[in-house]
This record gives C-alpha cells, structure tokens and sequence, in this order.
C-alpha cells in the first residue's frame, strides 16, 4: 500500500466530522429550547435569545451547506424537483427565521409576481440556499426585508431584498468567482454564494441551467439576491 491510500480521504473525515458536529448542534439546539421553556416569560425574550438562536441558524446553515458541497463533490446530491406552492414555500422561510426577525426589529414582506401559483425546483436544496441567504441579509439590514417572487420568460425568479449597506464592491466585481478567499473585514468567504451557483445549476430545462446573481440598489436600497431557476 502506498502513502496515498494509507488513510483516509481528507474530504471523506472532514464530511463525517460536519456530520457529526450536525448532530451535536441539533443536540444542542433541542436541550437550549427545552432549557428556555422553563424560564419565565419575561426571560425568554432578551436580546442575547435573539443572538443565540440566530448564531444556531447561522452555524447549522453553515454545516448543511458544507456537506452540500462535499455530496456534490462526489456526486451524491440528488436533485428531486416538483411543483410547489409559492406563497407557501415563502411563508415556511419567513417562519423559520420569525424569532430573529423580531429580535432585530426586522419587517420582513413578501410579494409574488407569476401568472402561476406553483414553482418546480427541489424544495429542499432551493431552501437552504434562501436561509443562508436571509441570514446574511439578517445580519446586514437595516429594518427591512423583502422577498420576492416573479417570471422572467420561462424563468422563475426568487430574489432576496434588504435596506443595508449592500454588497461589498469587490463581491460584485467577481461574481463569477465565487470562491474569492477570506475578507479580513468581513469574514466573507463566498462560500454561500459558491453553494449557492451550484444548487441553482442543478436545475436545468431545456438546455437552460439555473443561475444566481448579486447587485446593489435593490427595492429596499441594499442588496439583491436573485436566483433564477428555468
């Protein structure tokens, strides 16, 4: 056996340690709930939750998307899209962020534009790739937020609007390189929007692959996410 192939793949212990730190944090997540559900009613409603609950999102995020990238790494992310109500799948993402939401004071709205109720794309992955994104948009806005929902030809747009400072020009320059490197200022890494490009990619129709795409001056004034899915 030569040293190449005496261990482990690298990838392979770094996908099964996520995995286990998923499990962990989901331990950690259900014994904070039920911890918090003995406190008073005053207690459970300090700007500290709204930071804990929204670190938890954050890091569970973070690792869902890492085992992600390493199932698509050896081609083991299946895609499975059907067709699912709009206002729904948006009602469900607003949801689940609802505490930090209202901790930070946030609005958050939503409108859709389509001639149809439905969408088709796999539920799943489309979603995780709209909390990361409202996380970050959380993290940044002001007081708003919008989601959206709209058509562009054959197209289905989803697109993520916020009233912060937007995206730093140095993002948008390199859309196309999503994997820009550690931004000591920011502690981007562009990950997300990697993760992102390749989800959307994973939907294809009739020769058109889905896509994302970042700008600044959006509805709100900050920045827009928009991912478009064929």
């Amino acid at each position: 056996m030569n040293q190449e192939n005496s261990g482990l793949d690298f990838s392979t212990v770094i996908a099964s340690t996520v995995h286990d730190m998923k499990n962990s944090l989901s331990a950690l997540i259900q014994a904070h709930n039920q911890w918090l559900a003995r406190l008073p009613e005053a207690q459970r409603q300090g700007t500290e939750q709204g930071v804990i609950e929204h670190e938890f999102g954050h890091l569970n995020g973070m690792l869902v998307q890492m085992l992600g990238l390493y199932k698509l790494g050896v081609n083991q992310l299946p895609i499975c899209p059907g067709y699912h109500e709009l206002e729904d799948f948006i009602e469900a993402q607003l949801a689940a962020h609802q505490e930090i939401l209202k901790h930070r004071d946030i609005l958050a709205t939503w409108r859709i534009e389509s001639a149809s109720p439905l969408g088709f794309f796999d539920r799943e992955l489309v979603a995780s790739v709209i909390s990361n994104v409202l996380t970050n948009a959380i993290r940044y806005a002001g007081h708003a937020l919008l989601i959206g929902i709209e058509e562009d030809g054959e197209q289905l747009i989803i697109s993520v609007n916020d009233d912060g400072p937007g995206y730093p020009e140095r993002m948008l320059e390199r859309q196309q390189d999503y994997i820009q490197g550690l931004d000591a200022s920011t502690g981007s890494t562009g990950l997300g929007l990697y993760f992102a490009a390749r989800i959307a990619a994973l939907h294809e129709r009739n020769g058109v692959t889905g896509r994302i795409e970042i700008s600044n001056g959006s509805a709100l004034g900050g920045g827009l996410f928009r991912l478009y899915l064929p």
